[in-house]
Order: structure tokens, then sequence, then C-alpha cells
């Protein structure tokens, strides 16, 4: 059975906070709507952080061999 998840994804977290900030940029927010996005905006920002987080830390259990680390960069361009 699917795990189900208790938080937006990643790419959904980054899609909204992508929003609110036009949305503030516009200047058209009366100034409670603008802390209203501006504490979600917060919100948002600190999912995708602890998202980041989670990722960053499997990519080092993913690269760890024979008990040690062996941190590389990743390059997002795969050499040909």
């Amino acid at each position: 059975m699917a795990r189900k998840k208790t938080s937006p994804d990643f790419e959904q977290s980054l899609a909204e906070l992508q929003t609110l900030v036009e949305r503030l940029e516009n200047g058209e927010l009366s100034l409670e709507d603008s802390l209203t996005a501006f504490e979600q905006g917060i919100r948002l920002t600190r999912d995708c952080q602890g998202a980041l987080t989670q990722a960053e830390q499997k990519v080092q259990i993913l690269l760890e061999r024979d008990g040690e680390l062996a941190q590389e960069p990743f390059d997002a361009e795969q050499p040909e």
C-alpha cells in the first residue's frame, strides 16, 4: 500500500511560493492580505528547506561507502 504524504511535495510548495511572491510584488494586496501572504510564504519556505535538507541527507547516505562518507559534487549536466 502506498504511503500518504503528510505535506505537499517540494515542487508544489515551490510553485505556491512563487505565486505568493508575484502577488506581493504586484503591490495590489492590502496590508492584512500582504501579512497573511508573507506568513504563508515563510511556512512554504521552511517546508521547501526541510525537503531540501532531507534530500541532501538521502544523497549522503547513498554516497556512504565502508563507513566513510564520500562527498561528491552534484553536477546537473552529465558528462558525455
